[in-house]
């Protein structure tokens, strides 16, 4: 049990580690643009609770400041969230965002890797979106999914321990193997409303994640960035590579009335600045359509998109 642990620290320290060294200096992009030229609602505007109660990494102010002013707008009211999940602090708000909790404050204190949720939230939380509630839920590797693990367990999901790599389907101008393109071209970009929008305009053609981790889904999921048979998780320290085949890091399913989106990487939806020499990093990332996936994704979940 002792050893077990240790190993699963050590992974969590190879990935923060690996993160840091690429991404270094990452800060919210102050260049981006979230304008939305047909923003998708003007009136009824959808209410969505950001979650801040669960010492989250990303919050609408920081590295997430660029997606919440996306939603806004498009004519979402973000409210951000800083209680625990009940029924009454749940049931005013159409799509809830929970982006990589933790299970202490900060990602190098005792028990951050513990569980960020309690049982009752978890259960709170399942119920509201069976009545008709959405979530969107984002988890890098590491500590992060090991303290989203009692909610994505109670949603049938199996989180990864490490960071996905794939050689084949990586960004050719990167050097980092983690860094990962989805697209009609090479068919990990797999047909859903979510992919293909309302309109030619909403169509997404070409994503990019960032150093993610892979997960399966329940049965009832669909995989819209499937991963590759050439994909593998790299888990532990020394590394061990371990195939990702049938795995992904975005799917989306319906449980009784409600939606839920996950997505196995934070960055894909960030628009940052990273680096000495202030490199894109996110939506904001030259010829991907993130940004796009984005609005998609919060049009799936609040009923747009059918």
């Amino acid at each position: 049990m002792i050893g077990r642990h240790t190993s699963f620290l050590f992974s969590c320290a190879l990935v923060i580690l690996l993160g840091s060294a690429a991404f270094a200096q990452q800060s919210a992009d102050p260049l981006f643009k979230p304008v939305v030229d047909n923003p998708a609602y003007t009136k009824n505007f959808p209410r969505v609770l950001f979650d801040e109660a669960h010492y989250n990494a990303e919050t609408v102010n920081g590295r997430y400041k660029p997606f919440a002013d996306l939603l806004f707008s498009d004519g979402y009211h973000i409210v951000s969230n800083r209680k625990p999940f009940t029924k009454e602090s749940l049931h005013t708000f159409k799509v809830l965002v929970i982006v990589n909790p933790l299970g202490a404050e900060d990602i190098d204190d005792e028990g951050a890797d513990g569980p960020a949720f309690t049982p009752a939230e978890c259960e709170a939380v399942t119920k509201w979106v069976s009545e008709g509630g959405a979530v969107l839920l984002i988890v890098d590797p590491g500590l992060y999914a090991s303290a989203a693990e009692i909610l994505a367990t109670k949603l049938e999901l199996e989180l990864g321990k490490g960071y996905t790599t794939d050689p084949a389907n990586s960004d050719n101008e990167s050097t980092d193997q983690s860094v990962l393109i989805y697209s009609r071209e090479n068919h990990l970009l797999v047909g859903h409303p979510i992919t293909t929008g309302r309109n030619d305009a909403e169509r997404v053609n070409r994503v990019m994640t960032f150093l993610g981790q892979s997960f399966k889904g329940r049965a009832s999921s669909d995989a819209f960035l499937k991963l590759s048979d050439s994909a593998v998780d790299n888990i532990g320290s020394p590394a061990k590579s371990v195939s990702a085949a049938g795995r992904a890091q975005g799917i989306a399913f319906r449980l009784g009335k409600g939606r839920i989106v996950v997505l196995g990487d934070a960055a894909m939806l960030s628009a940052q600045i990273t680096g000495s020499d202030k490199r894109p990093f996110g939506m904001n990332t030259p010829d991907v359509d993130n940004r796009q996936l984005a609005l998609n994704i919060m049009h799936w979940l609040s009923g747009l998109l059918k």
